[in-house]
């Protein structure tokens, strides 16, 4: 096996909102975008037989 992609950062950003739409009733809005790095992983690992391994990252 050999390294093809090693880079740390956030993949998806997600957003979820409450929006009033009658008395008392409230939809909750989910929002989920890719950011650059999915694209990047995506393209480095297109067509090639991966394993992927993820940590989270403390801060």
């Amino acid at each position: 096996m050999r390294k093809i992609f090693d880079t740390k950062g956030v993949f998806y950003t997600f957003n979820e909102s409450r929006v009033k739409i009658r008395e008392n009733d409230e939809l909750v809005r989910r929002e989920e975008k890719p950011t650059e790095l999915w694209w990047k992983l995506k393209e480095a690992v297109k067509g090639k037989k991966v394993r992927i391994v993820v940590y989270e990252v403390e801060e």
